[in-house]
Parts: C-alpha cells; structure tokens; sequence
C-alpha cells in the first residue's frame, strides 16, 4: 500500500505548507501539489488519479482540497474506486478503506440526490415564475431579477448546472445572467470617480468636497 498525497492552494491561503506538513506528519512521503485553483483543470490531480495502483490511499488534508463541489468530489470518488484505491481525510471522518469511511460515502450519495431534487424544483418554481410574468422561452430576453439571480448562482456553484442550461431554464440567455452579475458587482463596488476628477476632490479642502 503506498500512501500519496495531494496540496492544492486556495484562494485565501497561496502556500501549501500547512497541508505538507501535516501530510508528511502522515507518514507521506509522495506528494503532488496542484498551485492553481479549483476553477481550473487541476492537471497534477488528473495525473495521480490516472496513476493511481489498487492498494493505494490517496490522502488529503480536507477534501476541499481535491474537490470543488460534491458532483465532483463523488466523480473523483468513483475514479478512485475504479482504481482499487482508497482516499482519507487528515481533517474530516472520511476514509474510504474503513467501513466508516463508505458509510459517509452513502450519505455524501443520498445528500446528492436530495440536492439535486431540491435545484430540480427551485429550477422548477423559477420557470412557472417566469411564465406568469409573461415571458416565452425563445423570445426577447428576460430581464432577471435579484431573487432569480441568487436562485441561478446558486444553481451554478452547486456544480450540477452550466451557464447554458440555467439560462434556457430561465428563458434568457447567458450574456443576460452574466451582465446581471456585473451590474450586482459594480453596485457592490460603490461609485468610482472618473480618473480626470479624482485628483482634485482628493486634494480639495474638505469645505470645497
């Protein structure tokens, strides 16, 4: 059985040392390290997936580490089985060589399926609501409002929707849901002044501003 391990930085935290040294702590001694982000392909990840032998144990210091929702951590988890390996957690009850360990692989399954059937109904709800304020699908764009907004993001990070798809189910488009997104960012960033102004509201008297 061979122990290896694998380091991804996060967003808050852009060194992995904390992640090695506990893994080494493991008794780890074959570490792969991923320094980009979730969002992209993870291609050091791919790599030991592909390499993985039956018998070995793939740990990690928590599984946000290796997954970035649950449709993905359960697809990782099915490469790893196919290989006849196993995964642990340092930090979390999770290890699939312990019957423990497949009984929380259950539940992540069942929590799944029950997060699927609630987008499939809020899905569900945004479309009628759609419908009883007039619009049809494949006509002018539908213009989404903040309550569709956090409904759609929400969708989107649970990994089981694109951009594509939620739009359709919308009757609008991605580029509608996208300018959404950048108008909610630009409110949250509060006003900017123009660059030809800035300098002088900043070195005006506070009686003058």
């Amino acid at each position: 059985m061979a122990l290896i391990g694998y380091a991804r930085v996060s967003t808050r935290d852009q060194e992995t040392h904390l992640q090695l040294d506990a893994l080494a702590k493991a008794g780890v001694t074959q570490i792969w390290q991923e320094k980009g982000s979730s969002v992209g392909p993870r291609p050091e990840l791919q790599k030991l997936l592909a390499a993985l032998q039956p018998g070995d144990v793939l740990v990690v210091y928590k599984m946000d580490r290796v997954a970035r929702s649950l449709k993905d951590l359960l697809a990782i988890l099915d490469r790893i089985k196919v290989a006849g390996a196993a995964i642990r957690s340092l930090t979390e009850p999770l290890d699939t060589s312990s019957p423990l360990g497949m009984f929380m692989i259950q539940i992540l399954g069942a929590v799944a399926q029950l997060e699927r059937s609630i987008i499939r109904e809020r899905a569900i709800a945004g479309q009628v609501a759609a419908r009883m304020r007039g619009v049809t699908w494949g006509g002018k764009p539908l213009v989404i409002t903040e309550l569709e907004l956090d409904q759609i993001m929400a969708m989107y990070a649970s990994g089981w929707y694109t951009w594509a798809l939620l739009a359709d189910m919308w009757g609008t488009t991605p580029k509608s849901i996208y300018r959404a997104m950048a108008r909610r960012k630009k409110r949250a960033n509060g006003p900017v002044l123009p660059p030809v102004l800035g300098p002088y509201l900043q070195a005006a008297p506070k009686s003058v501003q």
